[in-house]
């Protein structure tokens, strides 16, 4: 009899060990991504880099949503992908300030979260990989400041509140506003991170100040605008364009040798790989970094074609 409990007992342990094994680690993950928008080059670009490494892992299955900018139906999606039962989820922010109840809601579910590129002002997070806004601005303010002199334009995205926007813009001031031959100008509409509304501030900012020498934009897409905003006004040889995201498109332009000299890396490609491995990392029971700084190195004509 006592023979026969003590098998018994040795069965229930190794039983008990396997529901643990299981329980720790699985054999496959869901991972749901909510993005606040994807209208934008550099997000949908995040989306699809995650998506990329996924599939690398073989055990990864991504679910992606995409709130068209609205935070309420942010929220509404994160809800949807718990209900889903998906192991963790990635927020892709974007311009979005805080977004309290996708964390809470997250929290409640006892799920872990990762961010990219966006820090939330509030709310708790698992881990956050996403660049230096403010040396990206600093970077691009000491290139100007060895190349210009003369009137700097500054074309913000939006809105006034808007902190990865405001630090790259005060990066650049830190540099520039020093300078006693350099004078910034800053547009009072804002370009709303895209092509489009960097053409028409860009259209606004020469009607006022004709004699610029430089333009700095808070994104590539912006600049890309601009650029072509200087171009139709014949001022091209007059006005060099700095931006921040290392957009292909933007590469190329400085790679050709354009009056698009210089923008700071910050690659969707290489923060979304890292998200969907820290995500894994995460759920394999790994301690994590909590802040993850990506470097942004300087990119102009020397070096371009090594990041396109």
């Amino acid at each position: 009899m006592r023979r026969a409990l003590s098998l018994l007992l040795v069965a229930a342990l190794g039983l008990a060990g396997c529901s643990e094994e299981k329980a720790g680690k699985k054999d496959s993950y869901t991972i749901g991504v909510a993005n606040f928008l994807l209208s934008g080059p550099y997000f949908s670009g995040m989306d699809a880099a995650i998506a990329a490494q996924a599939k690398t892992k073989g055990n990864v299955k991504i679910v992606s949503t995409d709130a068209g900018g609205d935070a309420a139906k942010l929220a509404a999606n994160v809800e949807d992908l718990l209900s889903k039962n998906v192991d963790a989820i990635i927020i892709s922010g974007g311009p979005l300030e805080s977004a309290p109840a996708a964390l809470n809601a997250i929290k409640a579910a006892k799920k872990p979260v990762v961010l990219v590129d966006r820090k939330f002002a509030t709310g708790e997070y698992t881990s956050w990989i996403g660049p230096d806004n403010e040396a990206i601005g600093k970077q691009d303010g000491e290139f100007l400041a060895a190349k210009v002199k003369g009137k700097v334009a500054i074309i913000k995205g939006g809105p006034a509140d808007n902190s990865i926007g405001l630090a790259r813009t005060n990066g650049l001031k830190s540099v520039l506003s020093t300078k006693s031959d350099i004078t910034l100008v800053e547009a009072p509409d804002f370009g709303n991170w895209g092509s489009d509304g960097g053409l028409t501030v860009m259209e606004g900012l020469l009607a006022k100040h004709p004699d610029l020498v430089a333009v700095f934009c808070e994104n590539d897409a912006m600049c890309l605008g601009a650029q072509r905003a200087i171009a139709s006004a014949g001022k091209t040889n007059q006005i060099v364009l700095a931006g921040v995201d290392g957009q292909a498109e933007a590469l190329k332009a400085i790679l050709d040798g354009t009056n698009y000299v210089v923008t700071g890396l910050n690659s969707p490609n290489v923060i979304g790989k890292l998200a969907l491995d820290r995500t894994v990392d995460v759920l394999g029971g790994a301690k994590v970094e909590k802040d993850t700084v990506v470097p942004s190195p300087q990119i102009t004509k020397d070096n371009a074609s090594q990041y396109l």
